[in-house]
C-alpha cells in the first residue's frame, strides 16, 4: 500500500521506512496489551486481543512479508519485554508458540490482499476477516495437536470475538484513512 509513495526512493530507503513503521507498530503491538491489561483487567487481552490489531494494520499497510516480520516479532518481543522489565511474561510462556503462530499468519495473510488494494482500498476488510479466519484456524490446529480440548478452544474463540469485530472495522478504517492522506499528499 505504501509502495506508490515510497517508488520515488532508493531501495535501501523504501526499506528503512518500511522497516521503521514496522518496529512502531511491533512496539504497539507490545504496549496495547500492557494498557488493555491496565484499564480492563487480566482478561481484557483475552477479549479485546489488543495486540493482534498492529499486526494486521502491518500487513496491511506494509505487505505480507512485513506483516509476517512484525506477527513473529511483536509477541517474543512482548516476552522478553515483560519478562526483565515487569517480571510478568505476557504472553506467557505456555501461549507464545501458538500466539507467534496465529500472529504471524494474520500479519501474511492481510498482508497478501496488498495488491488488492493497491486497486481498491475497500479490500482490507475482506484482507482482515481472511487473516482472523486463517489466524484462529491456526490457533485451533496448534492447540488440538497440543491435546487441548475442542469445547474450551471454542469458548476461547468466542470471548475474543468482541476483539475481532472491533479490529475488523477499527483496521480497514485506519487503512482507508491512511490511503486518503497518502492520495492527498501526492496530489500537493
Amino acid at each position: 500500500m505504501l509502495d506508490a509513495v515510497l517508488k520515488k526512493m532508493s531501495a535501501p530507503a523504501r526499506i528503512s521506512v518500511k522497516g521503521a513503521i514496522a518496529v512502531v507498530l511491533a512496539a504497539l503491538a507490545v504496549g496495547l496489551p500492557q494498557i488493555a491489561h491496565i484499564v480492563g483487567g487480566a482478561a481484557a487481552g483475552s477479549v479485546w486481543m489488543p495486540m493482534y490489531l498492529p499486526v494486521l494494520l502491518a500487513g496491511c499497510l506494509l505487505g505480507w512479508h512485513w506483516g509476517l516480520l512484525v506477527g513473529v516479532l511483536s509477541p517474543i518481543v512482548s516476552f522478553g519485554f515483560t519478562t526483565l522489565a515487569l517480571n510478568s511474561a505476557m504472553p506467557a510462556l505456555e501461549r507464545l508458540p501458538y500466539m507467534t503462530l496465529e500472529l504471524a499468519a494474520f500479519g501474511a495473510v492481510s498482508g497478501a490482499f496488498t495488491g488488492l488494494m493497491k486497486k481498491s482500498v475497500f479490500a482490507a476488510f475482506p484482507a482482515v476477516l481472511a487473516a482472523q479466519v486463517a489466524g484462529r484456524a491456526v490457533y485451533v490446529v496448534y492447540n488440538l495437536i497440543a491435546g487441548k480440548s475442542f469445547a474450551s478452544l471454542m469458548s476461547s474463540v468466542q470471548t475474543g470475538l468482541v476483539g475481532l469485530y472491533a479490529q475488523l472495522i477499527i483496521v480497514p478504517l485506519v487503512v482507508i484513512a491512511v490511503y486518503a492522506i497518502i492520495k492527498r499528499a501526492d496530489r500537493e
